[in-house]
């Protein structure tokens, strides 16, 4: 059982071994040895703004200035650089003290999500967890497995990156500063919290240090839910010591992650191993990082798949764009489950958050991409495919939602 390097206060997230910017001069908090093996714990995304409970009022208030907390930075002596940190993640759990999780749909004026033009007020649903699997007392008649994975990790940007970053995200939100929901998010002092860096030094960094919410060429917030247990990631390395950071643990999610606070999201453990590809970023030409999936995954056989094209809700035609595609692909599967007696807030969490597989399926026969969405049909415990008697519809639990 490998040592706990940096354990976390569930009561507490303010502490020196966590962070919620990026920025090349947080200093680490801990440092380990190429070829070492240790365990971090990992406070939920929010640092415990949301409770188990079937009120949506904490999802509608969430304080998105705090977002994520990261456990780190930890510092792999040795590393360049230029060269590549090999990460393996051994293995993920659940703290003892907080075995579930929740999954929300953050209003449409606090973030909203990718239906948010569907979907604007507030929702939540909160999960159990029994072994591998997850059930909801918001919706009824679904259990699934889930694949657990972080869904926010990464190594230290360097001064220049981080720069880039700034310019290039400022540049956009010039482009429509007003939007709601915001183009990108800006640096900000509020709720900044740099890890052990304090007083004006803190407060300096602050003021450029990026926001998490995206994921760059560092790794970051990337979502990818295949990242799980004996995944193996090659990560760009900018700063002396790597300098690696992670959180947002998600018991499940499903591609895309469409309800933005869409994943099953807790509070737990990972264990990593590391090693180093001297020079690999030249050497293997990476931009952003590699990974290869580890051998663990729910084994769904059976889907339904739903395709959406490049054509709007206004019937208005777009070129090759795939994500209104996506989105087309997952308002259909949602306008499916809706006629088996599930609402639209329950649906849609639920595409977030079971092992649902999003692809680009077409991508070259103008004027139409083609992407899919593929659901399967075994999380749930009634028949779910068409047949010529029509869908069963009865109540299926309820979503907390705010209106």
């Amino acid at each position: 059982m490998p040592n706990t390097l940096l354990d976390v206060d569930l009561k507490n997230a303010r502490v020196p071994q966590i962070h919620n910017r990026w920025h090349p001069d947080i200093p680490p908090i801990e440092s380990v040895d190429i070829g070492d093996t240790w365990r971090c714990e990992s406070v939920d995304w929010t640092g415990g703004q949301i409770g188990n409970n079937d009120s949506a009022n904490d999802v509608r208030d969430v304080q998105l200035t705090q977002v994520h907390y990261l456990t780190g930075p930890v510092r792999v002596n040795g590393v360049k650089p230029g060269d590549l940190l090999v990460v393996d993640i051994a293995d993920i759990g659940m703290l003892p003290d907080s075995e579930w999780g929740f999954t929300g749909i953050f209003d449409f004026n606090n973030g909203g999500g990718f239906l948010c033009d569907h979907y604007r007020d507030a929702g939540k649903m909160c999960w159990d967890f029994e072994g591998i699997y997850a059930k909801s007392r918001h919706i009824d008649n679904v259990k699934f497995a889930g694949l657990t994975h972080p869904g926010l990790i990464g190594c230290a940007p360097s001064m220049k990156l981080l720069e880039e970053w700034n310019r290039r995200e400022a540049k956009l939100i010039a482009t429509d500063p007003d939007r709601v929901p915001p183009l990108a998010a800006p640096p900000t002092t509020e709720n900044a919290w740099m890890g052990q860096m304090k007083g004006s030094d803190a407060e300096n960094a602050a003021k450029v240090a990026v926001r998490t919410v995206p994921g760059r060429e560092h790794g970051g917030n990337c979502d990818i839910k295949n990242l799980s247990r004996g995944s193996k990631v090659y990560f760009p390395v900018y700063v002396d010591g790597a300098n690696l950071s992670f959180g947002d643990i998600h018991f499940s999610q499903g591609d895309g992650e469409i309800s933005f606070c869409g994943a099953i999201e807790t509070a737990g453990w990972i264990d990593f191993h590391v090693d180093v590809i001297r020079g690999g970023m030249e050497k293997y030409g990476v931009k952003n990082p590699i990974f290869k999936p580890g051998p663990v995954e729910p084994r769904y056989s059976e889907y339904l798949v739903f395709e959406g094209i490049s054509v709007d809700e206004q019937g208005d035609q777009h070129y090759m764009d795939a994500t209104v595609a996506y989105r087309q692909a997952c308002l259909n599967c949602i306008e499916y489950l809706k006629k088996f007696g599930y609402s639209g807030p329950q649906a849609y969490m639920l595409l977030s958050t079971a092992p649902v597989i999003g692809m680009v399926s077409g991508i070259v026969d103008i004027p139409n991409s083609v992407c899919t969405l593929a659901l399967p049909t075994e999380i749930f415990d009634f028949d779910i495919r068409p047949n010529a008697n029509g869908p069963t519809s009865k109540s299926r639990g309820k979503a907390s939602v705010c209106s």
